[in-house]
C-alpha cells in the first residue's frame, strides 16, 4: 500500500534531462485534509482552503511539484484527472476538484525552461498506484538539491523520500520533497547530506546573515541577501478518524519532525509546507497521530536524501550513480 494507507495513491512525473518532476498524492474519497505552512518563502494554491475554519473539509488530490511558481501549472492537469473521474467538492452539482498544490525550487539545477506544466500533472496522476513507490531522484525530488545556505557550488543531492510508522492499529505514512536549505540530519544529529563546507549549512547561514554589506554608495549596512529557492514539501497520511480541527494540528506538529531532519529549517527563504489527509479509518488519538506524523516526516526525508543519486556534477550522500 502507498505510505501505508489503504486505498491511498501515489504517482510521479520525472524529468531526467531538464532534471524537474511532480508528485500527485491522490487520498480516498471521505478524506479530511489540512495544511500547515512554517516556511516564510512557499509557493502554494489552495492552501487557504485546508485552514480550520474553512468549509471544506476534504480534497480531491494533493500535487507536490518543481518548477517554482511556474510549477503550480501542474494543478491544472491534476484537476482535469480528477475531473474526468467524478472526483470532487459536490455541493453544486457535477464535482468540482479540490487539488491543494506546493512548489520547490529546482529551475537552477537543471533546466530553467522545463518546468512541470497541466500534461506532467496529468501524466503524474495516471501513473498513480497504490503500491510501494520509488525513492530518490524521482518525481518532484528529482531537482531536488540540500545545502544550500553556503550557495550552489556546496550543495548536496536531495530527493524524494516516504515512510510508515504504525502504533497497533493506527497507520501514519509521509512523503517528503526534500530541497532543503539546511543540512540534512542523521537520527543521531551527525550530518547525513547538506553544505560541503567546515560547520555545514547552520555555519555558513550564520556567517552570511552576521557579515556586513557594502552599499554602492560606500556605506556599510548589515542587509545580506539570504540564499533562496530552499523549500521542503511533506504529505502525511493516516487512517485514522480525525476532525479537521485535529488534521490540521497533526500538518502543525509535523514540522516538528522536519526539524528534526532538517537544520536550519523553516527559514524566511524556505518554502517548507506540510499537508496531512485522515482517510477516517481507525479511531484513535490526535496526539497520537501527531507525534506518528514527526517520526514519519523524518524518516522520509532521511529516506530521499540517502536514496538520491548525484546529478549535474552535484554529489549525493550516496555517492553512486549519477553523471
Amino acid at each position: 500500500m502507498a505510505l501505508g494507507i489503504e486505498d491511498l495513491a501515489v504517482g510521479h512525473w520525472t524529468d531526467p534531462v531538464g532534471l524537474t518532476g511532480c508528485t500527485v498524492v491522490v487520498p480516498p474519497p471521505g478524506n479530511v485534509a489540512a495544511a500547515a505552512v512554517r516556511g516564510g518563502g512557499p509557493g502554494t494554491r489552495e492552501t487557504d482552503l485546508l485552514q480550520p475554519q474553512a468549509h471544506v473539509e476534504g480534497v480531491s488530490a494533493v500535487l507536490l511539484t518543481g518548477g517554482s511558481a511556474f510549477g503550480l501549472a501542474a494543478a491544472q492537469g491534476v484537476v482535469a484527472w480528477c475531473e474526468q473521474r467524478g472526483l470532487g467538492y459536490g455541493r453544486f452539482g457535477r464535482p468540482i476538484p479540490i487539488v491543494p498544490a506546493a512548489v520547490l525550487f529546482d529551475l537552477a539545477v537543471g533546466d530553467w525552461e522545463a518546468r512541470p506544466g497541466p500534461a506532467e500533472g496529468e501524466a503524474a496522476c495516471l501513473a498513480a498506484s497504490t503500491a510501494e513507490g520509488p525513492l530518490g531522484n524521482v518525481g518532484a525530488g528529482m531537482g531536488a538539491t540540500v545545502g544550500k545556505s553556503a550557495g550552489p557550488e556546496h550543495m548536496t543531492k536531495g530527493g524524494l523520500g516516504w515512510a510508515v510508522v504504525e502504533a497497533g492499529p493506527v497507520t501514519v505514512g509521509a512523503l517528503a520533497a526534500v530541497n532543503a536549505g539546511g543540512d540534512v540530519l542523521n537520527e543521531d544529529g551527525t550530518v547525513l547530506a547538506g553544505a560541503r563546507v567546515p560547520g555545514g549549512a547552520r555555519t555558513a547561514l550564520r556567517e552570511l546573515l552576521t557579515a556586513p554589506t557594502a552599499a554602492a554608495d560606500g556605506e556599510v549596512r548589515s542587509e545580506p541577501v539570504p540564499p533562496g529557492g530552499s523549500t521542503t514539501l511533506g504529505v502525511v497520511a493516516t487512517n485514522a478518524t480525525l476532525t479537521k480541527v485535529e488534521v490540521h494540528r497533526v500538518a502543525v506538529q509535523a514540522h516538528d519532525g522536519m526539524a528534526r531532519a532538517i537544520l536550519p529549517v523553516h527559514t524566511s527563504f524556505d518554502g517548507d509546507t506540510v499537508f496531512a489527509l485522515a482517510t477516517q479509518r481507525v479511531p484513535a488519538a490526535m496526539d497520537l497521530v501527531a507525534f506518528l506524523a514527526e517520526e514519519a516526516l523524518a524518516a522520509a526525508i532521511r529516506a530521499g536524501v540517502r536514496a538520491a543519486s548525484p546529478v549535474a556534477g552535484i554529489p549525493a550522500a550516496s555517492g553512486a550513480g549519477g553523471e
